[in-house]
């Protein structure tokens, strides 16, 4: 009976299964009721009464060891097996899973932030639902300005302090008003105005704005980071050209038109036979409104542009009808997963 033990015991030191079925076949063959250990108990009544006492404890011995060493075995295999299979998805179906894409939108987006981030440009955001101050009491908006109608905004509740923000110019002035320069940012968002949807128009939609307020800023900046700019996102053989326009928050004001990136500015239909495209909006920060953001107008100068996502975007991928951004056509959307 001794010499059974110990080969018992010598049998499984040396165990070391390494699948759940190995293991399984080590606990039938020594744990279950047909097993070894089972059958030692059966002939521990053929030991002699003298014997019995040192036997059973060898027997109970020979059980605890066996117990422990399966216990100890099975929690190593369970903790291998998770190690493995971590990035398995027992939920997934076995079907092949269709790829999205990212936005066009978003896309574009992405790359504006990312052209001016390389200029020393950083992110700014701000509140949707803005009130009357940021939105057009500190850009210098006029009390009479049809932009303050209710044509024109969404306001919140017919409360006339609270709207939907116009523009991304209000984060430009949350900054402003928070410290002091030099500033350095770049301003992405979605924007509300109160217009009929068509192919043409939509009643929100994305813009970029960019702000450099320091001293000693000219317009000889701008115009640099503007052909910088149109450079890189619609290739080196673009040029750019300033027409002098009006906004109620910079001094001089311009529109920036491109050189027709379909034609090469031969002319075409896209661009009316003119050679030229409108992108955006900039000019000098106007004095009235670093001043009513506290900042000294006769120390610090600065300028401030601002462009459409969806009109840069319709650029690079001729998208005619702004509704297919917001309509979440899948059709439309999978010719963008090769974009990105």
């Amino acid at each position: 009976m001794r010499q059974k033990i110990q080969a018992l015991k010598a049998q499984l030191a040396e165990l070391a299964p390494e699948t759940a079925e190995a293991l399984e076949e080590m606990r039938l063959k020594y744990l279950s009721k047909k097993g070894a250990l089972n059958a030692l108990f059966a002939d521990f009544k053929l030991v002699p009464n003298e014997e019995k006492k040192e036997v059973g404890a060898l027997i109970n011995e020979l059980k605890q060891l066996a117990t422990d060493k399966y216990a100890e075995l099975k929690e190593r295999l369970e903790n291998s097996r998770q190690k493995g299979d971590a990035s398995l998805d027992l939920s997934r179906t076995a079907y092949p899973m269709p790829l999205g894409s990212r936005h066009p939108l978003h896309i574009v987006r992405d790359e504006i932030i990312n052209i001016f981030s390389r200029l020393g440009f950083n992110v700014a955001e701000g509140p949707e639902i803005e009130d009357d101050w940021h939105v057009f009491e500190s850009l210098n908006f006029a009390e009479d300005h049809p932009a303050r109608d209710m044509q024109d905004t969404f306001f919140v509740s017919h409360t006339p302090e609270l709207v939907l923000r116009t523009h991304t110019s209000s984060v430009q002035s949350r900054v402003m008003e928070q410290g002091q320069p030099p500033f350095r940012i770049i301003c992405p968002g979605r924007v509300y105005r109160n217009e009929a949807i068509s192919a043409r128009a939509h009643c929100f939609f994305h813009q970029v704005e960019a702000l450099y307020v320091d001293e000693k800023v000219t317009f000889a900046d701008l115009r640099q980071v503007l052909m910088h700019f149109a450079q890189e996102m619609f290739g080196t053989e673009t040029k750019i050209r300033l027409r002098p326009s009006f906004f109620p928050f910079t001094e001089p004001s311009a529109e920036m038109d491109i050189s027709c990136n379909i034609c090469g500015g031969e002319g075409c239909g896209f661009c009316k036979h003119t050679g030229w495209v409108e992108i955006l909006g900039c000019g000098m920060v106007d004095p009235a409104v670093l001043e009513s953001c506290g900042i000294d107008s006769k120390k610090y100068t600065g300028y401030a542009l601002g462009m459409g996502v969806e009109r840069i975007t319709n650029l690079k991928y001729r998208v005619s009808d702004l509704r297919l951004f917001s309509e979440n056509d899948l059709r439309f959307l999978r010719q963008f997963t090769a974009a990105h």
